[in-house]
C-alpha cells in the first residue's frame, strides 16, 4: 500500500522491486488507510509507505494495525508527522527524510544499483533530496540526467491524476529499472501538465482571494499542491490554499502551502475536526477534507488560528 505521488510511487517501486515483484500493489491515502486495511487479511505480509495516519481515524487505525500485527507481518514506513503516542512496532518513521528515502534505506541490501535512480527521483518528487543519503548516490549518477527522469514523471503524474491503474503501470515498470523517459505516453503527460500549468497560473493571478494570512482559490485545473503555491505567491500572504470539490462525498480537498514560519500541520489536525473533517500533513505543506457546507467557517477559523500564532511569536 503506498501513496500515489511520485514520493510513493518510488516508494512502492522500490518495495515491489525487493518482493521480487510477487506482490499486490494498492494506492491508498489517509482517509482511506482504514478501510483498505480491513480489506487486507489475505495477505501474509503487508508493507504500507508514505501515507499519513488521519487523525480521524487515529484510534481505529492504532486497533487494527495491532490486529494485524498479531497476525501477520506488517511494516509501516513513513515521513508525515505522527500523532501523539503511536506505537513504535512496525515503524520506520523520520520526518527529516522523503519515505522513498526510507525505503531505500530499509531494503538497500536486497535492491539492484538501479533503484538509486528511483530513490532520486522520489526524494526530489518531495523536496527532499538535500540529505547525506542522497548527495552520496548522486556520486554514482549523473545529477542532471535524474533530476530530467524526475521531471518528467513529477509532471506526468499531474496529468495521470486518479488514474491508479496508470500509476501501477508506472511503479511496476520502474521497480524493474525502466525510466520514465523510456515509458509510453510519459513524455506527453509531462507536457500537457506544464502547459496546465501555466495557464492555470495565469488564472490565479486574477482568482485567488485574500484573508489576513491565507490567500485561496477554489475549482483549479490542475495540480493542487502547484495552485496553493500560486495563490500564497499571487496574494502574497503567509498561507497558500487550493481546494476542489469531491461531489461523490460532498466535501473539498484542500491543499496548503507555507511560505514561512508557522507549522500548518498541526493547525490542521487541531482545526479541520471541529468542522467535521480532517487535516495534517507537514510542516510547511499540508491538506485537509472539509464538508462543503462549512469550508468558508473551516478557512476563516483557520485564519484566525495563523493570526494567533504569529501574534504569541511576536
Amino acid at each position: 500500500m503506498t501513496h500515489g505521488d511520485v514520493d510513493g510511487i518510488c516508494s512502492g517501486a522500490m518495495t515491489l522491486s525487493a518482493m521480487q515483484g510477487k506482490a499486490d500493489v494498492l494506492f491508498s491515502n489517509p482517509t482511506g488507510l482504514l478501510e483498505d486495511l480491513n480489506a487486507a487479511d489475505r495477505y501474509d505480509r503487508i508493507f504500507i509507505s508514505d501515507i499519513a495516519i488521519d487523525e480521524k481515524s487515529m484510534h481505529l487505525l492504532r486497533k487494527r494495525f495491532k490486529e494485524l500485527a498479531d497476525k501477520k507481518d506488517i511494516t509501516y514506513i513513513d515521513h508525515h508527522p505522527l500523532p501523539k503516542d503511536w506505537p513504535a512496532d512496525n515503524l520506520r518513521h523520520d520526518e527529516n527524510k522523503c519515505t522513498s528515502q526510507l525505503v531505500h534505506e530499509y531494503f538497500r541490501i536486497s535492491l539492484p544499483k538501479e533503484m538509486e535512480r528511483v530513490a532520486v527521483i522520489g526524494a526530489l518528487g518531495d523536496y527532499d533530496d538535500d540529505t547525506e543519503y542522497i548527495d552520496n548516490i548522486l556520486m554514482d549518477w549523473d545529477k542532471r540526467s535524474l533530476y530530467f527522469q524526475a521531471g518528467i514523471l513529477i509532471q506526468a503524474s499531474f496529468d495521470i491524476g486518479r488514474n491508479y491503474d496508470r500509476k501501477r503501470s508506472i511503479l511496476k515498470a520502474l521497480s524493474t529499472g525502466r525510466l520514465p523517459s523510456d515509458m509510453p505516453g510519459i513524455l506527453e503527460a509531462a507536457l500537457n501538465a506544464t502547459r496546465d500549468e501555466e495557464n492555470m497560473r495565469i488564472q490565479i493571478k486574477s482568482k485567488v482571494k485574500t484573508m489576513r494570512y491565507v490567500a485561496y482559490v477554489i475549482g483549479m485545473r490542475g495540480s493542487m499542491a502547484k495552485a496553493a503555491i500560486y495563490a500564497g505567491a499571487y496574494g502574497n500572504k503567509l498561507v497558500g490554499a487550493s481546494a476542489e470539490f469531491r461531489d461523490s462525498k460532498n466535501v473539498y480537498d484542500f491543499s496548503f502551502r507555507v511560505r514561512d514560519g508557522i507549522d500548518i500541520n498541526e493547525m490542521l489536525r487541531a482545526v479541520a475536526p471541529k468542522f467535521g473533517g480532517s487535516g495534517g500533513g507537514h510542516k510547511f505543506a499540508g491538506g485537509a477534507r472539509i464538508p462543503a457546507e462549512r469550508i468558508q467557517e473551516f478557512l476563516q477559523t483557520l485564519d484566525d488560528v495563523i493570526y494567533a500564532s504569529t501574534i504569541r511569536e511576536k
